[in-house]
């Protein structure tokens, strides 16, 4: 599906930049030697937005691309289910 046709995107690539900087930072963390705890700690609100993109980008696709399939018709609705399968194993 075109991603200009997915509403979330813009919103997921800015989540994403946020932490691709914030990931910078913990880079400089560690590299100044600063506490463990203090760099674990941003290690896991990294991951948090990560794993909050991920969660936001499959929702979305299941309402719209799902939806759009179905009307499509019989053969795009067979990949769209397959294609379903297959991202659900990123829940």
């Amino acid at each position: 599906m075109n991603m200009s046709k997915h509403h979330s995107h813009p919103d997921i690539v800015k989540r994403l930049k946020r932490a691709d900087g914030h990931l910078r930072g913990i880079i400089e963390m560690i590299e100044a030697e600063r506490p463990c705890l203090d760099i674990a700690q941003q290690l896991h609100a990294v991951e948090s937005a990560v794993r909050e993109a991920k969660k936001v980008l499959i929702h979305d696709h299941l309402d719209h691309c799902l939806d759009a399939a179905v009307d499509a018709g019989p053969e795009e609705s067979r990949r769209s289910v397959a294609e379903f399968k297959a991202i659900t194993k990123y829940l």
